[in-house]
């Protein structure tokens, strides 16, 4: 077989295979891509949003969307931005925009408010609902990061009507960051402004890995000697990559989640991030297995294979 590129780990070294090219003595070298995330602040120019004593739902809505953006940027994650400044665009628009970019997932931010003013508080996320576990999970993560922060957890919420929601052709999310008529959610919206944007990043970082596979853009034809291609079968193991992420808590949050799951995974590290492995296999036909179980609960996935 031609030299293969990899990475090392404790003298292992790693390569990634496409699974529909094995058959026919191909090696995908693993072409990856930042993964896409569109960032879209609720509501701008003549659409306010709620409004309380002089303060507009739009203005909080942008102002987060961009710190939240900022920090994503600085993870590794490609952002894009259905608005940067005060401007309306429709429901319809910010979906198209979306759709147009190919992202992975889709993050819209807004506050709630509620029918008196201070009488409901909390931080609560929208889905689209179906069976879709991307959002859920992602919602789920960001629920629970906000209430680190303080906000009150209200849950999850399914809504179809939502145009944001219904036309992504990806996950999407609809965070209420608070009810901007609540005076202690305003509260903690100012004064823990960097953890709130913080909270959010993680909470992404929790569920999206930074990097997606893009299986096939850089192929390597193998050599017509099958002798020494038998004797790098016989000598590989391999695992399914689920995750790579910046920061060792939530790489092991992952871990942690797919052992729970019924996967033995664990967690290498290599060129400033960390990967999640789950399985090490004498076969690839187990790793393929493996992977589509994986890739049925809605994880992003690609196979690697390492020499023993």
């Amino acid at each position: 077989m031609p030299e293969q590129s990899g990475i090392f780990f404790d003298g292992i070294r790693m390569h990634i295979l496409d699974a529909s090219a094995y058959n026919n003595e191909k090696i995908i070298v693993g072409a990856e891509a930042l993964a896409i995330i569109v960032i879209d602040a609720g509501h701008g120019g003549f659409d306010n949003g709620a409004m309380y004593q002089g303060r507009k739902e739009k203005d909080d809505n942008l102002r987060l969307a961009l710190e939240v953006g900022k920090i994503l940027e600085q993870q590794g994650y490609e952002v894009i931005y259905t608005r940067t400044s005060d401007v309306y665009q429709s429901p319809y628009e910010k979906s198209q925009i979306a759709n147009e970019t190919g992202a992975d997932y889709f993050i819209s931010f807004h506050r709630n408010s509620g029918e008196n003013d201070n009488t409901y508080n909390g931080v609560q996320t929208l889905i689209y609902g179906g069976d879709d576990e991307r959002a859920r999970r992602l919602a789920e993560a960001i629920n629970e990061e906000l209430e680190k922060v303080g906000f009150a957890n209200l849950g999850i919420e399914e809504r179809t009507g939502l145009a944001v929601l219904r036309r992504t052709e990806m996950p999407a999310v609809l965070i209420e960051t608070g009810f901007i008529n609540h005076d202690g959610d305003n509260e903690i919206f100012d004064n823990n402004f960097n953890e709130i944007a913080g909270a959010i990043a993680m909470a992404v970082e929790r569920v999206v890995p930074v990097r997606q596979n893009a299986a096939g853009q850089n192929s390597v034809e193998a050599e017509e000697n099958e002798e020494n291609d038998n004797d790098d079968d016989e000598n590989a193991v391999f695992g399914v990559e689920v995750g790579r992420f910046a920061y060792r808590t939530t790489a092991n949050f992952l871990a942690e989640q797919l052992m729970d799951q019924g996967f033995a995974s664990y967690v290498m590290e290599e060129d400033g991030m960390l990967h999640v492995i789950a399985g090490k296999e004498d076969s690839l036909e187990d790793a393929l297995k493996m992977q589509k179980k994986l890739r049925e609960m809605g994880y992003r996935t690609m196979v690697i294979a390492s020499q023993r």
